[in-house]
């Protein structure tokens, strides 16, 4: 080696060693300083938030977009100035819709999801700016606004259709949760019953097909038997919008290890969401013995109504306990260890937790708080940037770039469920 190249290798362990040290010594306020100044250079994109379903299902005026002002300060968790509070650079707002619907199929209320989510994108040109690609986050948070993505979530929008699919891309759609909590004709979802080990033939194919067309793979969830199959086929990077790690909390929803260690060869990265049960060891425990609580009683052959009355003394009995932002902290560190630097994101679900969010992570304002504790942990800056947004930008600019050589030599597939898996048509 020459000695110039000595210098400079021995500079750059000074100032790597200089900075872990600098970590270390910061207080909590200096640390929270520091993590505001970063994201403010740096895009903070979290890939989950479910105001569009939220606005769907607002109480006082369903599905109007202008009555869920998000000017104000809003009954949830999502408006425009903690927004700004907590430097959210880019969103992918989850065009959700439940998978049990079934009053006149799917699409139509995908379709009502996407409207919703399009008029609020268009309602706030201060704050909100429509993206459909990397370049677009980025331009949007050099102007000082969200970058605004849309997330599909889950596979049974596109009714067992490829031609479906390609219309969700073109309505703005640039992840999809190939399920939601329902096992499909083509995939198994982690909630429900495990029915195709996988994916079907059909299933590879609506990955072959999200591959063409730049439309990233979301495992968020599916059966840990999905995500291996997916992994095997997709030739783009796949996300997790938002899942925590099986090893820190066993619940279906995360993501085992096995996966975890196949993350720096797909280039993929894993969003860890704010939700209690998925990120605290002790709330998922207690969320587990009360549900044994209720199948003890209904197995005895109580009603409903005396089941309620049991889990109401035993909830007295069993102050529920709360996570925390620490909690969260410890899953992204373990994603991190496990999967690496490169491959660990955020994917809040704000506006889709149904429970009492972690302690120190109750809204969006609340981001940079998280940020504060990995500093005081000693995480560097660059792996900082890695985590708010660089590795979900370069996964979707991967994905960009995959779908341009595919469209080369590929057609669009024209394939269906019935020639490939045998299956009923709907």
């Amino acid at each position: 080696m020459r000695p110039t190249h000595i210098v400079l290798l021995i500079a750059a362990l000074g100032a790597s060693v200089s900075a872990h040290a600098q970590s270390k010594t910061l207080s909590p306020d200096a640390a929270l300083v520091h993590a505001r100044e970063l994201l403010s250079t740096t895009p903070l994109v979290d890939g989950h938030n479910d105001l569009p379903w939220t606005i769907r299902e607002n109480t006082a005026a369903p599905r109007d977009v202008d009555a869920y002002d998000l000017r104000k300060h809003t009954p949830h968790q999502t408006d425009i100035a903690r927004m700004r509070s907590g430097k959210l650079g880019g969103q992918f707002w989850s065009v959700y819709i439940p998978g049990e619907i079934r009053d006149s199929g799917y699409a139509r209320v995908q379709l009502e999801q996407i409207d919703i989510a399009r008029r609020m994108i268009a309602k706030y040109p201060e704050a909100l700016t429509a993206a459909s690609t990397a370049a677009d986050v980025r331009a949007a948070f050099a102007a000082g606004k969200v970058g605004s993505l849309l997330g599909l979530e889950g596979g049974h929008a596109i009714e067992n259709s490829l031609g479906a699919l390609r219309d969700y891309y073109a309505l703005g759609a640039r992840y999809m949760t190939l399920t939601h909590n329902v096992t499909l004709d083509w995939a198994d979802a982690a909630l429900d019953n495990a029915k195709h080990r996988g994916l079907t033939n059909f299933g590879r194919e609506v990955i072959r097909e999200m591959n063409r067309l730049g439309m990233l793979v979301d495992l968020a969830h599916v059966s840990p038997g999905v995500m291996s199959n997916a992994l095997d086929v997709t030739e783009a990077p796949v996300i997790f919008s938002h899942s925590a790690a099986r090893a820190l909390v066993d619940h279906p929803r995360n993501v085992p290890d096995s996966i975890l260690r196949r993350m720096p060869k797909n280039g993929g990265v894993v969003m860890v969401p704010f939700v209690p049960s998925f990120v605290s060891p002790k709330v998922r425990a207690h969320s587990l013995a009360r549900e044994q609580v209720a199948r003890d009683a209904k197995s005895a052959g109580r009603d409903s109504t005396a089941i309620a009355r049991e889990l109401k003394v035993w909830d007295a009995a069993h102050p529920a306990p709360k996570a925390t932002l620490k909690d969260v902290a410890d899953q992204i560190d373990y994603v991190k260890r496990i999967a690496g630097a490169d491959h660990v994101g955020i994917g809040s679900d704000f506006d889709g937790v149904d429970d009492d969010l972690p302690v120190g992570l109750e809204d969006q304002s609340k981001y940079p708080m998280l940020f504060a504790e990995l500093i005081t942990r000693g995480w560097s800056d660059a792996d900082l940037k890695k985590l708010a947004g660089e590795n979900v930008l370069r996964v979707l600019a991967t994905a960009e770039r995959v779908a341009k050589r595919l469209q080369k030599s590929r057609p669009p597939s024209t394939k269906t469920i019935q020639e490939m898996d045998g299956r009923p048509k709907m």
